[in-house]
């Protein structure tokens, strides 16, 4: 069954308020949005408003929609542009919501010049002009360094440029050279740290899956920056700092205990 809030919007444009315990519900259920202050919190919540307005959300895969998941969804999609704007994901609507991972079909040539085709099970995938996938079910598991959501939106930040190589669109005070340099840097020390990991039998700090390239790296990173701040700027300080300049956000001083609080 169609929400209350699903319905309104289906047959308008415009945004519609996002009732206060939906909303409450859905930022206490998140550690890295209940601890955004009042004015953010604000903020974020009419951005998850015309976020909602302006994008069409459907199901797959079994699932049925309902207020709670958009909602959840746009939360956590629009943290990264909280003080960037709704522009930054301009150029495609469609956000498709899985109930669990799903397959994607995928072609490879190698290097006869024969074309393998084969499918891909995926939580996650962000096509560039084209929609967001995203499962549910993983969808659920934010909190605690693994964010889909988060993931996928960085990557269409990263496509906005054109290539997906984990270099977005910077603003004038972020030279390029300056972003790659320390964006390869990490990569090649985080590729090494795998590597290590896996020699040893132990997990990596973060998800392994940053090390397929630069473009995963970031996304990968974003969702850290969000959620395990603290843990990046510690692992990558230098990687935290550029974050923290392009996103116009600093997660880690939002964790910090208030002076006089136990």
């Amino acid at each position: 069954m169609i929400g209350k809030l699903l319905g309104w919007l289906r047959g308008r444009r415009e945004p519609a308020p996002i009732p206060d315990c939906l909303w409450q519900s859905v930022v206490s259920a998140l550690p890295f949005l209940a601890a955004l202050d009042d004015a953010e919190q604000n903020r974020l919540r009419h951005l998850a408003e015309d976020f909602l307005a302006e994008k069409e959300f459907a199901a797959a895969g079994g699932l049925t929609l309902s207020d709670e998941i958009c909602v959840s969804i746009a939360a956590q999609g629009c943290l990264p542009i909280l003080e960037l704007g709704l522009d930054y994901y301009r150029g495609w609507v469609g956000v498709v919501v899985y109930a669990d991972e799903f397959l994607i079909p995928r072609s490879v040539e190698d290097e006869f010049g024969v074309v393998h085709e084969y499918q891909e099970l995926a939580s996650g995938e962000a096509w560039s002009g084209g929609p967001l996938l995203v499962s549910w079910r993983d969808a659920q598991m934010a909190g605690s360094g693994y964010n889909v959501v988060i993931h996928e939106f960085a990557h269409k930040l990263d496509m906005l440029d054109g290539e997906t190589d984990g270099i977005p669109p910077l603003p004038p005070d972020i030279p390029r050279s300056h972003w790659q340099r320390i964006l390869e840097t990490s990569y090649h020390d985080f590729c090494e740290r795998v590597d290590t990991a896996e020699a040893l039998g132990r997990e990596a700090q973060f998800d392994p899956y940053a090390s397929e390239n630069p473009g995963e790296f970031f996304a990968v990173m974003s969702e850290a920056f969000f959620e395990t701040p603290a843990t990046l700027r510690s692992a990558y300080p230098e990687l935290y700092d550029q974050f923290a300049r392009f996103y116009r956000q600093d997660p880690a001083a939002r964790l910090r205990p208030h002076r006089g609080r136990p």
